[in-house]
């Protein structure tokens, strides 16, 4: 952060468009670079080069990091103009997705130039001016692009227009020119020859006019040619973005749906080819060169429009119904008269790498698997809608070594044969959905999901199907694992750096470790193969518990900071230790599936103190009785960490005594009770780790932050920690 320290004060005198150089609003905006400084600073940009595929991965994940953090700072932001500045900002980064390396040397490009800015004088006569660095967006087609080709196209009409009457022109002359060659022949008058020179004169400027605008014409056609090529070339890659983005979409990121503007563009440029190959017809005489040019855009750009618009779902059960819905983004161009039925079917691994043709050896049978595409005037979409599919059986492939079913990918592919006006043949067309797996039981789901989770967090884009990599940085896994999180969650309150320390402890079973994990590789064995130590699940089921419970019946607790988390031992021990008996906090089990837990400090026998965790709370547990009314219920419990009282801040989730009932019986209620039978456990050694700045919306969050700012001490005494059973006991009335 030093160096932005620094540069930031230079900034100030130096020219707006040195700093819109520097700092590209359309690409790294200069907020970017003030709010995530330190962060920036730490990363080692100086790496990355352009051309070097093996840095892709290393790229993307700190293009991941980088949006993350863009939005858990704009959450965090109290200034509503910044919050959505910031948002804004993250999600147009969204569009080096495609790229990740461009801007990983991009941030490296910069930090370079304000190195050059900080080695010279702080005020200069005349400060260095720095190349603006190439604007992502321009890679992708927009309006003017399509409008400077449509302005191209009108002028070769207008040419070949002025051509035609300077022909219609030059033919009556030289039908004049042979009519006086007659006189001249027969009299020899010297005023004929004089008129005949004339015309001569004019017919040779004629012929020179419609020379050089043919020559000028067929420059034009072949510059249109050109710039059709690459605007179709930037659609077609905007369209594959779109698809990234929509597999991106599984593990909660911002994902854009709306294909009408791609839409608009694919019908502009086949607008633009249809009245191209007519110019070219109408030059005479054919330039095979461009008409093989045109030929080979119509096609690609006939088969890149059919796009799988609803995704169907990714894990399916066979012998259940399921839905999705492909689009044509040519819709409104598709010849009338026979309609245009779409076939789906299932295919493995093995066929999705090999598209060239249409699969013949049937992995799977689908039913319901045919669909009519219909246009719909009010929407303009012409979509064909599978609404009750079902996989009725599945063929397996052989499987390799350890690997089960429910990592083994398929796809859908939907096909058809398609006649566009205007065009004299039928194209084939065809598209595959994104990767699911196929489950015989519900007890697979879990597993499934994880593959796909794994898939769509860690490809490749342009990979061969279905290729992801077996390993990838803690600093990936993390992120994955947060953007599901939230959006599962349906919260903007992130998991913060305390989670994430923990949740590398226990995925590489390392809780002694306090250094960054961020580098070190996780792979997919330890992500939902090997089961965790000591228990009988792996890694993404324990963190699929925990998120399911939250989404089910702690969002409202995790949105408003109540919920401690994620937090090992030696954290519960350092944060807690000196606090006052009653003193708690809300975390994770960590030994059981979708269970949370309230761990406090208690007095001991002696007068010492102990922290005690009650019997985890599971999503059976809270749907009897809310978490806020058990924590009511407990009297051993009375401030939220680090000193909020117990009824001020979770008084909004206490449910109201119920009136009377009719009828004079006497009411019946529940309530929480703790054992005293306890199991002690001795918690690991200590390391140095600070308070969590968790927050409590709505308290003082100035005092809470000031006194989550102190430092806990490196090393403490052991002290017991035990777990207390609850139990529901019925208290009447009369």
């Amino acid at each position: 952060m030093a160096q932005w320290l620094r540069i930031s004060q230079m900034l100030q005198c130096l020219p707006d468009d040195t700093v819109n150089n520097l700092y590209p609003p359309s690409a790294f905006p200069i907020e970017v670079r003030h709010f995530l400084a330190e962060w920036i600073e730490r990363q080692r940009w100086d790496d990355f080069a352009l051309g070097n595929v093996e840095q892709v991965s290393q790229a993307r994940a700190l293009l991941d990091q980088t949006i993350n953090m863009l939005q858990s700072v704009a959450q965090h932001n109290s200034n509503v103009v910044d919050k959505m500045k910031l948002m804004q900002i993250s999600r147009n980064m969204t569009m080096f997705q495609q790229d990740s390396l461009q801007f990983a040397v991009m941030v490296r490009e910069i930090l370079t130039k304000e190195r050059v800015l900080l080695g010279t004088p702080a005020q200069m006569p005349n400060p260095p001016q720095f190349q603006q660095y190439p604007n992502i967006e321009s890679s992708f087609p927009n309006m003017q692009d399509v409008d400077h080709l449509v302005l191209k196209v009108i002028e070769v009409q207008d040419i070949r227009q002025k051509m035609h009457q300077l022909q219609e022109e030059l033919n009556w002359e030289r039908q004049n020119y042979e009519v006086l060659q007659a006189p001249i022949q027969q009299n020899g008058l010297d005023h004929t020859k004089l008129e005949i020179q004339k015309l001569q004169n004019h017919i040779q400027k004629l012929e020179y006019n419609v020379k050089a605008m043919a020559t000028k014409r067929f420059q034009l056609l072949k510059e249109c040619v050109d710039c059709l090529d690459q605007c179709q070339t930037r659609l077609i890659s905007r369209l594959k973005a779109w698809r990234w983005d929509q597999q991106k979409a599984t593990i909660g990121q911002p994902f854009d749906e709306n294909l009408n503007p791609l839409q608009t563009w694919c019908e502009q440029l086949l607008g633009v080819n249809g009245k191209l190959r007519q110019e070219l017809v109408l030059m005479g005489e054919p330039i095979p060169e461009l008409q093989e040019r045109l030929g080979k855009l119509l096609q690609v750009l006939i088969q890149s429009s059919l796009v799988v618009d609803r995704q169907p779902p990714q894990v399916i059960k066979t012998q259940s119904k399921f839905s999705t819905t492909v689009r044509y983004l040519l819709g409104e161009r598709v010849a009338p008269g026979k309609p245009v039925v779409l076939k789906a079917q299932i295919i493995n691994e093995l066929q999705a790498r090999n598209l060239s043709s249409v699969p013949c050896d049937n992995v799977g049978e689908l039913i319901n698997n045919t669909a009519i595409l219909e246009h719909n005037t009010s929407s303009k979409s012409t979509c064909a809608t599978f609404r009750n599919m079902s996989i009725k059986k599945i063929k397996r492939a052989d499987r390799k070594g350890s690997e089960s079913v429910t990592e083994e990918k398929f796809a859908l592919l939907f096909s058809t044969e398609i006649t566009i006006t205007g065009c004299d043949t039928p194209y084939r067309i065809q598209m595959i959905s994104l990767p699911v797996v196929v489950i015989v039981h519900g007890s697979q789901d879990h597993n499934a999901l994880a593959t796909i989770i794994w898939d769509c967090a860690f490809s490749e884009p342009d990979r061969v199907p279905f290729m992801v990599s077996e390993r990838v940085p803690w600093r990936m896994m993390y992120g994955t694992l947060n953007s599901k999180f939230t959006s599962e969650v349906l919260t903007c309150h992130n998991l913060d750096q305390y989670n994430q320390h923990f949740l590398a402890q226990k995925i590489f079973d390392k809780p002694d470790f306090a250094d960054d994990f961020s580098n070190i590789l996780v792979t997919w064995a330890q992500f939902n193969k090997e089961v965790l130590p000591g228990r009988p699940f792996t890694f993404w089921q324990w963190f699929e518990g925990v998120m399911e419970l939250t989404k089910k019946h702690l969002r409202e607790y995790w949105s408003k900071g109540l919920i401690f988390g994620f937090i090992g031992k030696q954290h519960l021990h350092l944060i807690l230790k000196d606090r006052p008996n009653g003193t708690f906090l809300l975390r994770f089990s960590d030994s059981e599936i979708g269970g949370i837990t309230i761990a406090y400090v208690s007095a001991t026998e002696n007068g010492g103190q102990k922290i005690q965790n009650i019997q985890p709370f599971t999503k059976r547990d809270l749907e009897i009785r809310s978490l806020g009314d058990r924590i009511r219920d407990i009297d051993h419990i009375t401030y939220l960490y680090p000193e909020f009282p117990k009824h001020e801040v979770f008084k909004t989730f206490y449910t109201e005594p119920q009136a009377s009932p009719i009828g004079g019986y006497i009411p019946v209620s529940l309530q929480t009770k703790v054992g005293t039978q306890a199991s002690s456990d001795t918690p690991p050694p200590l390391t140095s780790l600070p308070e969590s700045p968790h927050s409590v919306v709505g308290f003082d969050a100035q005092g809470l932050a000031q006194r989550r700012e102190e430092k806990a001490p490196g090393v403490c005494q052991h002290q017991q920690q035990a777990t207390t059973p609850h139990a529901l006991s019925f208290l009447t009335s009369s």
